[in-house]
This record gives C-alpha cells, structure tokens and sequence, in this order.
C-alpha cells in the first residue's frame, strides 16, 4: 500500500531555455522548476572555490480560486514567499557537494500553476530534478568534471486529520487539519527540515513518532519516482557519487 495519497508526475525539460525544467505534480497541484546557471557566486563566497544553490518562489495570480495579486503591484515580497524560499535553497544545498559545483551559481525558480496543498513540498521534490539535469549539463558539457549532487532530496506534507495520520494533504485537509507538518529528507533517510505545528490541537510523541514514519515512507516513494523520472542519465549519480561512498 503506497504511503502516497495522491498520483506523482514529473515531466522534464517542460521549458526550452533553462539548463533545468521539470514541471512535478503532485493531484491537483503543480509547480514549475526551472534551473539557471550562472557564473557568479554571492560576495561571501568570492575566490573560496564554493557554488551556491538558491531558490525563489512563487504562486501565479490564478493558482489559487480567487487571484492573488503579483507582488509588484504590492510594492513588497510576500513575507511566506520569502519562508518557504528559503525552505527551498536550504533543503537543495544539501543535496551538492559546493566545491564540485565550483564558483557558479544554481537559482531554481518554482512558480506554482495550480495550488492544491503541500506547494513548498512539491517545489523541493521538482526542484531538486531541476537541479539534478543543471549539474547533468555542466557534465555533459565539460564545465565541471565530476557530478556535485551528493544525495537525492524529497519532501512530503504530513499532519493528522479527523484522527488519523495522513501524508501529501491536499488544500482540504491541510484547512482542516489538527496538526501540519513538512518534512525534508534525502536517499539516506536523514531529515534535512522538519516543520510542525499544532494547528488546531497539541500532538503527542508518539503522534510526532507516526508523523515521521508515515513521511520517511512516503519520501521513499517520492525519490524512487525521482530515479525513474531521471532514467538513464542516473548512470552520471551512480557513476560519480557511488565512487564517493
């Protein structure tokens, strides 16, 4: 029994330009990846021999029931934007090794299309391919000489709804939910961002205990998805990070 309760699909090189692009969709929602790669680092990394992976997101107006208004008629950067952002960047820094990448920079833009639960999960998992097929193309064109992803990243919503323990909650069960959680992990099962709130009720240890493994099983069939979806240029992964073991 899948510990996912609704379909995964990811669709890569969805946009043209970009030296990443996958669209992931997890039910009704979806986000669009796009990798950029750029030689440039941020000042604090100058002539330290380190790259930079960082994110930004965003919810296109009609992604939501009602339209959401762009942030430049606001004059200022939606304070959860820049939350879940940040969420993002930390949790795909984790899956490079810095110094492979060199002194280069990896933006991975999310735009939500369609919001339905779970947004800043969706755009880790799909980030993370975007930035897998970036680092593929600095190989394949000989910019860098080994592959910089280190470990595969995946994340997955969980809290507990009328009771019970459920993962990837879509927009109806997160409104409803007692307890909301979003949980980031890579291949090795070690959590890299846990975030839990007792929305509307408190949660013992062993709810919190549930949690967890209900979202470590569900992450585990996120990056199986993940290895599928990336298909034959795996052998780039397995060829350079298995030596690394």
């Amino acid at each position: 029994m899948s510990d996912l309760t609704r379909s995964v699909k990811i669709t890569r090189n969805f946009i043209k330009y970009p030296e990443g692009s996958v669209l992931v969709e997890f039910g009704n929602t979806k986000v669009l990846c796009n990798a950029t790669v750029e030689d440039r680092v941020p000042p604090f990394l100058i002539d330290s021999g380190r790259g930079w992976v960082t994110a930004e997101y965003n919810m296109l107006p009609r992604s939501t029931p009602t339209r959401n208004r762009r942030d430049i008629d606001k004059l200022k950067k939606n304070s959860r934007a820049v939350e879940i952002q940040r969420l993002i960047g930390r949790s795909l820094r984790a899956a490079i090794d810095p110094f492979l990448l060199g002194e280069r920079t990896i933006t991975i833009d999310c735009d939500v299309l369609q919001a339905d639960g779970g947004t800043r999960t969706t755009a880790v998992t799909g980030g993370f391919i975007a930035l897998y097929d970036a680092c593929t193309h600095l190989l394949k064109e000989k910019i860098i000489g080994e592959m910089p992803v280190i470990d595969f990243i995946a994340a997955i919503s969980v809290g507990i709804v009328n009771g019970y323990v459920v993962s990837d909650l879509c927009y109806e069960q997160d409104s409803t939910a007692d307890v909301d959680m979003n949980i980031v992990m890579n291949g090795r099962g070690d959590f890299i961002e846990i975030q839990g709130t007792g929305e509307k009720d408190t949660f013992s240890r062993k709810s919190l205990n549930e949690m967890l493994d209900k979202a470590e099983a569900a992450i585990s069939e996120i990056i199986v998805l993940q290895k599928e979806a990336i298909g034959t240029d795996i052998e780039y992964y397995e060829e350079n990070y298995s030596s690394q073991q």
